[in-house]
């Protein structure tokens, strides 16, 4: 399946076989291509723990929490929690050498000696700054993205949480007093059908991208709307005519309560 296939095909599953375990060795190559992912100055703070909920002790699964769509929490075989390390950019300096050791940074044959008396100081002098909200979430951001992206390939739904209780779910789960939780990912074998009820609603393209100044709106070329949808980047426009159907079945199927936001 071709990458703009799979982008269209993608969407956030919330209804999973709760029944079914997800193999370990598909956990690991979601995680696997998270790790791969660029992060500035190849910092790489992203870092996950992977609850499972038929291995894991109740008190770990009763950590988890999210106010809205907690019922996804609770049927989800596999919980990741996304976070952020900012003990990571401590290294930054070894990993900035460890760049040009492989050849990804700095040209010329001063190189070297720029970056120990220039560039590291740079970022020495700025580090709590560095530590900060900001571009770390934007590349955490890549690496799960891409994770996601795995997950889709071999089969599997998934879901992005975000919870108001980061800093509860830190304390319960134990992480590094350095560390930010992003968010919770639900993992599992989808109930629902791919399309999940259709391609959602989206802003208007010239809304949302500009070129070269803001209120111009980027030209959208209809030709690449054909192509793209052709390449079934875009697919059926939600909400599919059986959804409410499909709802219904998997609220009982599920044992979803009340109206399934809660």
């Amino acid at each position: 399946m071709e990458l703009r296939e799979v982008i269209g095909r993608r969407r956030s599953i919330r209804y999973m076989r709760p029944y079914q375990p997800v193999e370990r060795h598909k956990i690991q190559r979601m995680l696997e291509a998270a790790r791969l992912a660029s992060h500035w100055g190849n910092v790489g703070g992203l870092r996950a723990v992977v609850v499972e909920r038929h291995t894991a002790p109740q008190e770990t699964l009763d950590a988890l929490f999210a106010p809205v769509a907690g019922f996804q929490i609770r049927r989800a075989p596999v919980v990741i929690v996304w976070y952020f390390d900012s003990a990571a950019v401590d290294g930054q300096g070894d990993r900035l050498r460890e760049l040009l050791d492989a050849g990804a940074l700095g040209v010329g044959p001063t190189k070297k000696e720029d970056l120990e008396a220039k560039i590291i100081p740079f970022f020495q002098a700025i580090l709590e700054m560095l530590k900060g909200p900001g571009l770390n979430e934007v590349d955490c951001g890549q690496g799960i993205a891409q994770a996601t992206l795995m997950a889709y390939e071999q089969g599997l739904g998934t879901c992005c949480l975000g919870t108001a209780n980061t800093e509860q779910i830190r304390q319960n789960l134990g992480l590094p007093e350095t560390s930010r939780v992003l968010l919770l990912q639900t993992v599992g074998y989808p109930a629902e059908h791919w399309e999940a009820g259709g391609q959602r609603p989206r802003q208007a393209f010239e809304d949302l991208f500009h070129l070269n100044s803001f209120g111009e709106a980027f030209p959208r070329d209809e030709a690449v709307v054909d192509e793209l949808t052709d390449d079934k980047m875009f697919t059926t426009p939600a909400p599919l005519p059986w959804r409410e159907a499909e709802l219904d079945y998997l609220q009982k199927a599920l044992d979803v309560p009340g109206s399934g936001l809660i």
